[in-house]
């Protein structure tokens, strides 16, 4: 009986520490495929290209509360540790919304958002990093700042003045794009972005022909009413690089009777095919459409000018993968934060030596499940303290 005293703090410390490395284990599947990868049963070649994805992390940097600095970050920490043990990514690409309301912070403050997020990956901090913008870093168009995205992107790796980048890893090519000033109608910001485009395009096609080598105008690639134009693309549908953005691409895409490609879409549905909703989840946040999605032409002209081998994409808070026009496929990366009131997770992409790619979506438990854990775990803990001094008052 004594014996079994003595052991109940242990059994109950190991209780704990089974339930944290449980519920901080990303669970993971191949999208489509519900197979379990990367836990010991993970027969990449080393040659292949891993890329973590994750998105919507809203962090608050100075501005965090009691529970982000004592519960959820730590935990959030916990889960960033055990993914990198045990999938080994060679790249991590945040897709936007780093910060909860950095459009409001000086640069000093969007600094210490910045340090957060570096505490938070630990150890594993020196793994190369690329950060997108998302409309919470720099603002909605109302407030979009050149001066200020210049300021934030020289604290962000590769990122150009107009918060663009582009950067090759092993044999794959990635195009990270402001898809929140492409969302803004006409303005400066805008157009350098599509000035990117139109330099990505050029590049891309000179490898594809001769012919292309004569740069295009940018005013010869635009009608009198500011849309889009181009000229053909001979590149082949998915030959061009992995697209980068923070908002998602707008959805259903066809072809009209003259062979051009239009979109149309009901806006009483989300880019989802769901009722079109605002979101007001996280507590101190603003509520705001976390449906948007870019343009119909900014659309079409990023898969005419990049022809995207994939894109990834962000803000919907949700996991999704679908196909796009001509099956260009665009993947939807969850948020990675308790603060949504959602399941938390992340995209791993596998880039094959030989040319193939895979996704898969990982998840993490949601925080209620981690507080009824802890609840029980301190119940049982109470009860057990209980039931040895009830013990030893009977000796």
């Amino acid at each position: 009986m004594a014996a079994w005293k003595s052991a109940l703090p242990l059994l109950l410390v190991a209780a704990l520490i089974a339930m944290e490395e449980l519920s901080s284990t990303p669970w993971c599947e191949i999208s489509g495929e519900s197979l379990d990868v990367g836990f010991g049963g993970d027969a990449s070649h080393p040659d292949d290209l891993k890329v973590m994805m994750v998105a919507d992390l809203l962090l608050m940097g100075s501005d965090a509360t009691y529970v982000d600095l004592f519960f959820r970050d730590p935990f959030i920490s916990k889960y960033f540790s055990k993914s990198f043990r045990t999938l080994k990514p060679d790249l991590l690409i945040v897709l936007g919304d780093i910060s909860s309301k950095g459009s409001e912070l000086t640069e000093s403050k969007w600094l210490t958002v910045l340090q957060q997020f570096q505490k938070m990956l630990g150890s594993s901090a020196g793994i190369p990093l690329h950060i997108v913008l998302g409309d919470r870093d720099v603002g909605e168009c109302s407030k979009l700042n050149r001066k200020f995205i210049k300021k934030i992107a020289r604290h962000l790796p590769g990122l150009d003045s107009a918060g663009c980048s582009t950067f090759d890893v092993g044999n794959v090519s990635f195009v990270s794009l402001n898809a929140v000033a492409m969302l803004c109608g006409n303005n400066n910001l805008r157009l350098s972005v599509e000035k990117v485009l139109e330099r990505e395009n050029v590049d891309l096609q000179r490898q594809v022909t001769v012919k292309t080598e004569e740069q295009i105008s940018y005013s010869e690639k635009r009608d009198t009413v500011g849309n889009f134009k181009w000229k053909d693309n001979e590149m082949a549908s998915g030959s061009g690089p992995v697209v980068l953005l923070h908002f998602p691409l707008h959805r259903s895409i066809r072809s009209n009777s003259e062979g051009a490609k239009v979109s149309e879409q009901d806006p009483s549905l989300d880019s989802f095919g769901g009722p079109r909703s605002e979101y007001s989840g996280v507590i101190g946040m603003a509520s705001y459409d976390i449906e948007q999605t870019l343009p119909a032409n900014a659309t079409e002209y990023i898969f005419q000018a990049l022809k995207p081998r994939i894109v990834f994409s962000a803000h919907a808070h949700r996991f999704d993968d679908h196909s796009q026009i001509d099956g260009m496929r665009e993947v939807n990366v969850p948020a990675m934060t308790w603060a949504t009131r959602g399941k938390p997770g992340f995209v791993l992409v596998t880039f094959g030596r030989n040319g193939t790619l895979s996704v898969s979506h990982c998840s993490l438990a949601k925080e209620w499940h981690v507080i009824i854990g802890y609840v029980f775990l301190f119940f049982l803990s109470m009860t057990t303290l209980l039931v040895i001094r009830w013990s030893k008052s009977f000796r």
